[in-house]
């Protein structure tokens, strides 16, 4: 049984138990033994470990790992130190320095986002190695509906943050007191085209400011 360390373990104890997640266990189990498989087991629930639930204050969703070695390690968007910045997160940053001024870092890690608050999820949790989307049919999809159906039955407002379309499929799920901000996804491929100059990373911490008296500091530190 999954053990995540924090009170998801019982919002998602009866989904642990339905018949497509353990059918989506067994087919891990197999893809782990036969193939190369990203991130490593121990790492596929660690959004989720960072983040409790009830300390969730934004949502940042993610399609899939990363498909090279040495990158995924469970957050959406984010890569292990040492490993070079994917163009996605690049943009992010740029995007980060031309609202808020924040320098760019060396690394690509955000764990100190999702200690925050940030719940930086992908939408399917594990990948084969060279093969985008190749687990994206397994149920992961059930299961992370569920993830974000939760957080937005909860009282205390949080943000939303959906860019591109595939992120933006979970965006029934969430209405008020939430806010969702949408737009296009920081690829290279679309980023032009309304991911530049959006303003969610200033929107959401006015949010935040006027909800709870703080916002993300969403300076990456080395």
């Amino acid at each position: 049984m999954v053990q995540l360390g924090n009170s998801w373990d019982a919002l998602l104890e009866d989904e642990f138990s339905k018949e497509y997640y353990q059918m989506l266990r067994r087919k891990l189990y197999y893809e782990y033994q036969t193939q190369t498989i990203y991130p490593d087991m121990y790492h596929l629930f660690e959004a989720l470990k960072l983040t409790a639930y009830e300390d969730v204050r934004v949502v940042i969703l993610g399609q899939d790992p990363y498909i090279g070695p040495n990158q995924a390690h469970g957050l959406a968007f984010s890569v292990q130190r040492g490993a070079a910045i994917p163009p996605s997160l690049v943009n992010i940053y740029k995007e980060l320095q031309s609202q808020l001024g924040c320098s760019t870092p060396s690394h690509g890690n955000l764990e100190g986002w999702a200690k925050q608050g940030v719940l930086l999820l992908n939408a399917t949790l594990s990948v084969r190695e060279g093969l985008s989307n190749s687990h994206a049919t397994l149920g992961w999809q059930i299961f992370t509906d569920r993830v974000v159906e939760l957080l937005a039955q909860r009282e205390e407002p949080m943000v939303f943050l959906l860019w591109g379309r595939n992120a933006q499929r979970k965006a029934g799920f969430v209405g008020p007191p939430h806010l969702v901000l949408q737009s296009a996804h920081p690829s290279p491929l679309s980023a032009s085209r309304g991911f530049f100059g959006n303003g969610h990373f200033i929107k959401t911490n006015e949010f935040l400011e006027k909800e709870y008296g703080k916002g993300i500091d969403w300076q990456i530190y080395e």
